[in-house]
């Protein structure tokens, strides 16, 4: 099956089992943009659209309806997808359209969700872009196999915790954040800096390393190996 025959599918599998409002807007609502999201990123990403729930209602913060473009839905994840074409999102948002499309993203993750957004120019033109950052989202939620040189889910999370942080690591900021020990820390912080992810860096003195240092192309190589 090639993906307009799966995407077809997909579609006809969601039709069949939605009534009403939902029916209509899938019907109404799935248009070019989300077709391109589905047939440029998610397929090839993933292969199938399992789990994968288009034009998905959700109540916003004054309880009304919304649709999302998609859901993702996992005993795992919760996952809310927009494509967001620039003309509509905004040279054509008001103050008060924005307001809202922020009230409910916010309330949206209050509620367990985690509201991702990709540009349609992405999407239609340089999906490889989406699909990378649409990895690194997924790895949070399903089991993948490690990098080459990153063995470990720990390892892994010591260098999106130093490109989240966005400034140099110290032991204290891994302990906190994984629950281990200094000696722990420690380790595993030099381990990563003799596979090339990190620089030592010491204090004053230059007797003691103070700090790790995330080195430049790291992030471009976690993103191609996650």
């Amino acid at each position: 099956m090639n993906v307009e025959e799966a995407h077809a599918a997909f579609i006809q599998l969601h039709l069949r089992s939605r009534t009403g409002e939902r029916k209509g807007r899938l019907e109404r609502g799935h248009r070019e943009a989300e077709k391109l999201f589905c047939c440029n990123v998610w397929w090839p990403l993933l292969g199938d659209f399992n789990h994968l729930h288009p034009e998905y209602e959700v109540l916003d913060w004054r309880g009304l309806s919304y649709f999302c473009d998609f859901a993702w839905i996992t005993p795992f994840a919760r996952l809310i997808i927009e494509i967001k074409g620039f003309g509509p999102h905004v040279t054509d948002m008001d103050r008060k359209k924005y307001c809202n499309e922020l009230n409910r993203e916010a309330f949206l993750t209050a509620m367990g969700f985690q509201v991702i957004s990709f540009a349609y120019d992405d999407v239609a033109h340089h999906p490889e872009r989406t699909i990378t950052l649409l990895r690194m989202v997924l790895s949070r939620f399903q089991p993948q196999s490690s990098p080459d040189n990153l063995h470990s889910v720990a390892e892994r999370e010591i260098v999106r915790l130093a490109c989240m942080l966005a400034r140099p690591l110290r032991p204290i900021d891994v302990e906190a954040h994984l629950g281990i020990n200094h000696r722990t820390a420690v380790r595993m912080l030099q381990t990563l800096c003799g596979k090339g992810w990190f620089n030592a860096v010491t204090g004053a003195t230059g007797k003691h390393v103070v700090r790790y240092e995330l080195q430049r192309g790291a992030v471009n190589q976690l993103m191609q190996k996650t």
